[in-house]
């Protein structure tokens, strides 16, 4: 183990870095509850909510975690007021052109989950430009939901295996879980081991619904722009501590 992995946080002693979760999946909630807490508009929250994003990306790739995935907009999110909306793109928009610059330098991909046809041209470009980086780069990964369900995944995913079915690619015999992952947004990439809800709240919220079948959840009642790398920490020791039978029993 690195010196800074053993120094760095009170709970970095008590991890385990050699047995991290390969996947770690986040739903970042709290931005707004937090803004109001101050005062502030709800964009102010999100625009912290980013640098968290930032700081936990930059921390997972530094101790070796594969692949980070974050609920950043979902397909409900539209119903939000308009200028909340608008500053979130405006926020993803400073994200990808930053992100364009660097991911290549850093060693970091950067993936989008989502139906993509609802967002502006303009971002579609630039998610295209990120997608293009990362087939160059192998090592860590952030995947950000955006305009992303889970209940809507499964359902695109079902209608482009039968599309295949019905023009002669596939046969409705050789659909299995492993062949049904292939249509997935997420097709190539395990499973989430870990998925973290800070904000307090207890429930999924349409995230990754095929995905999380055998996941291990941690929730905690720190807002996402407070959320540090120690509580990282804390979510990983206590997933560390699980005993994870995928349905069998403990031997």
């Amino acid at each position: 183990m690195a010196f800074w992995q053993k120094k760095e946080h009170h709970t970095a002693g008590q991890v385990d870095f050699d047995r991290l979760p390969r996947h770690i999946a986040i739903i970042m909630d709290g931005n707004g509850r937090w803004a109001k807490q101050r005062g502030l508009p709800r964009s102010a929250g999100h625009k912290v909510g980013a640098e968290t994003f930032r700081t936990i990306a930059n921390y997972c790739k530094r101790i070796g975690v594969d692949y980070l995935t974050v609920y950043a907009f979902s397909t409900e999110n539209w119903k939000r007021p308009p200028e909340e909306v608008n500053a979130i793109m405006s926020l993803l928009k400073k994200y990808l052109l930053e992100a364009i610059d660097t991911m290549e330098r850093d060693q970091k991909g950067l993936e989008f989950f989502g139906d993509l046809s609802g967002v502006s041209a303009e971002l579609q470009g630039l998610i295209a430009q990120t997608h293009e980086i990362s087939t160059r780069i192998h090592g860590f990964q952030a995947n950000i939901c955006l305009n992303y369900g889970g209940r809507n995944e499964i359902l695109t995913a079902a209608r482009a295996f039968a599309k295949d079915c019905q023009e002669g690619r596939r046969t409705p015999e050789e659909l299995d879980e492993s062949v049904f992952d292939g249509y997935l947004y997420s097709a190539g990439i395990p499973d989430p081991d870990l998925i973290i809800r800070p904000g307090g709240e207890m429930r999924i919220s349409n995230f990754l619904l095929w995905q999380c079948a055998y996941s291990e959840f941690y929730c905690c009642d720190t807002l996402w722009p407070d959320f540090t790398e120690r509580d990282l920490d804390q979510a990983i020791l206590t997933y560390q501590k699980r005993d994870r039978r995928f349905g069998g029993i403990k031997s």
